[in-house]
């Protein structure tokens, strides 16, 4: 598992799912879920389950592209961080366009801003 505020580069996000045919998006899902729950403290959060819901029901991950999303605002306001209101919405909407992997990228460059404030 990662540590708090652990930088990952959005390009090698993309570049890592396309070399793997996908697989590393799963391996993703887990760790920024992970990254998430340290960082909010949310102990609700399930890697594990989430990750398994990804799996096992694709449409799955277009909520949690729109719910982690709403996590990552809550992480930028626990910073003092200006909060972007509607970006859970682009989320959702890049995810229903099949880009998903574009989600990947945007969201670990706004936790590694996060992490590096």
């Amino acid at each position: 598992m990662s540590r708090i505020g652990e930088i990952r580069s959005p390009a090698a996000v993309i570049v890592f799912s396309i070399i793997t045919c996908g697989i590393y998006i799963f391996y993703w899902i887990y760790t920024f879920a992970s990254d998430i729950k340290a960082r909010i403290r949310k102990e609700e959060i399930n890697p594990g389950l989430e990750l398994f819901l990804c799996i096992i029901c694709f449409p799955y991950m277009l909520y949690w592209a729109y719910r982690y999303g709403e996590y990552l605002k809550e992480a930028q306001a626990q910073k003092g961080m200006p909060v972007d209101n509607d970006m859970s919405i682009v989320y959702l909407i890049i995810a229903l366009c099949g880009f998903f992997i574009v989600d990947m990228a945007i969201m670990q460059s706004k936790l590694n801003d996060i992490s590096r404030a």
